[in-house]
């Protein structure tokens, strides 16, 4: 991990407006050095979706820009920030324990600044309750004034005073940050903020806002020096991708954007994350199919079995039209890797919706799938629905459900033995015994005997076995 800390995209010559205060901070932290020796150090801890794992990407950049150096045990950081996320309940207790523990860290070091970000910073109840049970957090921020964390850490570094700062609005995409890559192949790139779906159970229209799209132009320039920097495959992120454009008053809509940031030169991969069944059409298959650098995968998430559940978790589609899109990519684009979101223990569930959805599982086979317990989520409008599933039945649905998924999952990873497939070399899952790792374009992890020269290369693997959830192989 350490050799790739350096792989920092600026996407300005000058940070403009933050330049001076970020100078500033950084002079500070040159001063403590000169004075003990030693930099001060910073750690990010991050919660929840792909759109998190990025802004804490970004802000371990400006925390490098500003002179701090990056840990990765709090005993040992002089900055401690809990990028956070409001969609499941679990994550925010996970936050209220872990902030719990950093008070006995606090005591011991009061020079120490604890911070807390994210979508759970939106909520007013959640800033209340870091205000009156855990006066030992210094700054508090939400996800639309991200780009203000130099002036707010500025400001205590200065005055040794708490800062919570909250803004409550939406409409801007700032441009210009600089964030700091985990990998040297992969990179993930912003192309639009917040959703106006408003399904029932979901807290992110609330938290991130409205939808609003970047321009064009700002993408692909990022995309071009993401390049330049030796990235080979790129993420579009997105609540709902497909939804990339609305706001703009031209026809310039998501698939213009795909085939726009495929002519980038040295992108060989392009994936793409999250779409909603909803306005996935015709076009925007089209383009994958036809688009070679657009890979044969797609997350689209179903949520549920029955009709009955999608219409009360306001979904916008139904079971019948979304196996007729699962039924259109299989039919066009053969081999594709299909993964999807479930939620169980939804308001007004039955044993009859847990069968449908069985049912469906075994019908679509998908690739995998990330499964939630549904938890009600304070002001959205399934929290207050009276008819919640006791917890110890939400589980037992669960399970029920899972070990389904999971042997589907198995069976079907099983019948990919004695095929090939075309792997991106990331690099190696064991040096000592000369084992490489990658991914194919259908989003399969596999691993193979290799050297070190066939990292960052594409190579063409026979998969020789099948794990539960992973392909071995041998290159042909």
């Amino acid at each position: 991990m350490e050799k790739n800390r350096h792989h920092i995209i600026q996407l300005k010559e000058a940070f403009t407006e933050n330049d001076e205060v970020i100078q500033a901070v950084k002079a500070m932290n040159d001063a403590h050095f000169e004075a003990t020796g030693s930099r001060r150090t910073h750690m990010t801890v991050t919660y929840g979706c792909q759109m998190n794992e990025h802004d804490s990407e970004k802000i371990n950049a400006l925390m490098r820009f500003m002179g701090y150096k990056r840990v990765e045990e709090a005993v040992k950081a002089d900055f401690i920030l809990f990028n956070t996320c409001a969609v499941r309940e679990n994550a925010e207790l996970r936050v209220y324990g872990n902030l719990g523990h950093m008070k006995h860290l606090k005591k011991s070091r009061p020079d120490m600044i604890l911070a807390v970000s994210g979508c759970m910073m939106q909520q007013p109840q959640v800033v209340e309750t870091l205000t009156k049970k855990y006066p030992h957090v210094d700054l508090v921020f939400g996800t639309h004034n991200l780009h203000m964390l130099p002036r707010y850490l500025h400001e205590i570094l200065r005055t040794r005073s708490r800062h919570y700062e909250v803004w409550d609005i939406e409409g801007l995409v700032i441009e210009g940050l600089p964030y700091e890559r985990k990998l040297d192949l992969k990179a993930y790139v912003n192309i639009m903020y917040g959703c106006n779906n408003f399904c029932t159970y979901c807290i992110v229209p609330y938290t991130r806002g409205r939808e609003r799209s970047r321009l064009r132009e700002h993408i692909i320039e990022e995309v071009t020096r993401l390049a330049r920097d030796g990235v080979k495959e790129i993420t579009l992120l997105g609540q709902n991708v497909n939804s990339y454009g609305k706001n703009f008053a031209s026809d310039y809509r998501f698939k213009d954007l795909l085939h726009d940031v495929s002519q980038v030169p040295g992108i060989e991969r392009l994936r793409f994350m999250t779409s909603n069944p909803r306005d996935l059409g015709d076009e925007l298959i089209d383009e994958i199919q036809r688009n070679p650098k657009v890979v044969e995968s797609l997350h689209l998430p179903i949520q549920a079995g029955s009709n009955d559940l999608l219409k009360r978790m306001n979904r916008g589609y139904t079971v019948e039209k979304y196996l007729g899109i699962v039924d259109k990519l299989r039919q066009r684009i053969p081999g594709i890797g299909l993964t999807t979101d479930i939620i169980v223990g939804f308001p007004g569930e039955t044993e009859a919706d847990v069968d449908a959805l069985i049912d469906l599982i075994k019908r679509v086979q998908f690739d995998s799938a990330f499964t939630y317990l549904y938890s009600p989520r304070t002001g959205t409008p399934a929290a207050d629905y009276p008819d919640q599933i006791p917890e110890k039945l939400k589980h037992q649905r669960f399970e029920r459900m899972l070990a389904v998924l999971n042997e589907e999952v198995i069976r079907k990873n099983s019948r990919r033995t004695g095929r090939t497939y075309e792997v991106l070399v990331e690099g190696f899952k064991d040096e000592d015994q000369g084992l490489l790792t990658g991914r194919t374009r259908e989003n399969h992890i596999m691993t193979f005997k290799g050297d070190k020269t066939l990292i960052g290369g594409t190579v063409t693997l026979e998969a020789t076995r099948a794990r539960k959830f992973s392909l071995e192989g041998r290159m042909i």
